[in-house]
């Protein structure tokens, strides 16, 4: 989830229009990219991750229809992966990822796991010895982090379904975590067989997402996420190449489009007790996603700096990217702790002359109150993510640089 940068490089020759056979040139490793942030990148995760919070707030099922931001964030994801791995070792590179994505996740656990045995957890008397080795994945999550269903009484500030509101994001960690480990083999496939490896994860989706094939237990549900993502995580490596440049236009987004058309008609025939929440019907989610996702990379303009209007949401934007990991981890937790600090209104002395008008927004209030909340955040334990990077730790990283005052001349 870092920044990544993607101006245009020469596309894939396997998927450049040419003669076939022996006397097409051999598949080679994209050219090496300038330095630099592409701005577009970093809006498209700024809006994911700001559509991540309000959907977890308000539950609009249409909202993982207008803009699904988990495939985004993996086609983003990907095409730093696929950059970096053009750069150096593929050790080096894997050893770079996990230690940048690894403690962030450790400073949620360093909190969340004590405060769950304290309200009465008991993973080892439940579990036995599986119940510790499942507790290992809060130090590397290979599989789920366990949380229990139900922790304490509900009396306090946390509901009692604070653990799971706090835990759930952790999946993301766990998915993310087996596309960086196995992305030297897809980038060597890609390059050999790039439609294949493209489309090799719908495919897989369309085998165990639809039942056809049960997987059951934890390998199963991280099998799922990779076969629903994986084509978006591949779609990254296809805009690091270049791909999008040498692909006719119409023809993508035709068959995107088609592919989109193909998710909500599989989604109307699969509707859950969520409706249209594609988060709960993989094959429609994997489908619509790659469409969308190939449609926001063909007409990728490669910004070296926000144009027109969007300048003035400049530091917003590169705040959201410095802390992109901070951000998706602690929302859930705080928007579930927004509630009872609203629940406190209704206690103000004179607050009879406008209840109903808080009544009225009771609902609204949560998306007013998380953003701050979430800044305090950012400032108690968003630094982890700068040391985890091997950077100077900072506080606000939203690219404004201070200027002190100097004395006249």
């Amino acid at each position: 989830m870092g920044g990544t940068d993607a101006t245009p490089a020469y596309g894939h020759p396997a998927l450049t229009p040419g003669p076939a056979g022996p006397a097409a040139a051999p598949p080679t490793a994209p050219l090496p990219k300038p330095p630099g942030r592409d701005r577009y990148l970093d809006l498209l995760r700024a809006v994911a991750l700001v559509r991540v919070v309000v959907f977890h707030i308000f539950g609009w099922a249409w909202l993982t229809i207008l803009f699904p931001s988990m495939g985004v964030m993996f086609a983003l994801a990907g095409s730093l992966m696929a950059r970096s791995l053009a750069k150096r070792p593929p050790w080096s590179v894997l050893r770079g990822r996990l230690r940048r994505l690894l403690p962030p996740m450790w400073a949620l656990a360093l909190i969340i796991v004590p405060v769950m045995f304290l309200m009465g957890w008991k993973p080892v008397r439940e579990e036995g010895l599986w119940g510790i080795v499942r507790l290992l994945n809060y130090l590397v999550p290979i599989g789920a982090p366990p949380y229990p269903f139900e922790s304490g009484d509900g009396s306090g500030i946390l509901d009692t379904t604070w653990a799971q509101d706090s835990a759930g994001p952790l999946w993301y960690i766990r998915a993310y975590l087996w596309f960086v480990l196995l992305s030297p083999l897809l980038v060597r496939a890609f390059r050999r067989a790039p439609w294949v490896t493209l489309l090799l994860p719908v495919a897989l989706t369309a085998v165990i997402g639809t039942g056809l094939v049960e997987v059951p237990g934890e390998f199963g549900m991280a099998l799922t996420d990779f076969a629903v993502y994986g084509a978006c995580w591949v779609l990254g490596f296809a805009h690091n190449d270049g791909m999008f440049q040498k692909v006719p236009r119409y023809l993508t987004v035709s068959l995107a489009a088609m592919t989109m058309a193909f998710g909500l008609w599989w989604a109307s025939g699969h509707l859950t007790a969520e409706g249209w929440n594609l988060d709960e019907i993989p094959l429609a989610q994997a489908t619509w996603s790659l469409g969308f996702v190939v449609i926001l990379l063909q007409y990728s303009p490669s910004w070296h700096e926000l144009p027109g209007k969007l300048k003035q949401f400049d530091s917003t934007i590169t705040l959201a990217n410095n802390r992109a990991v901070t951000i998706y981890l602690w929302h859930n937790l705080l928007i579930m702790m927004t509630y009872p600090l609203i629940d406190q209104l209704w206690n103000i002395p004179g607050s009879e002359s406008f209840a109903t008008e808080l009544d009225s927004l009771y609902n609204v209030l949560p998306l007013v109150m998380v953003w701050p909340m979430i800044g305090l955040m950012i400032l108690a334990v968003g630094w982890v993510e700068d040391l985890a990077a091997q950077r100077r730790p900072r506080l606000w990283p939203n690219g404004e640089k201070r200027t002190r005052g100097t004395r006249g001349r």
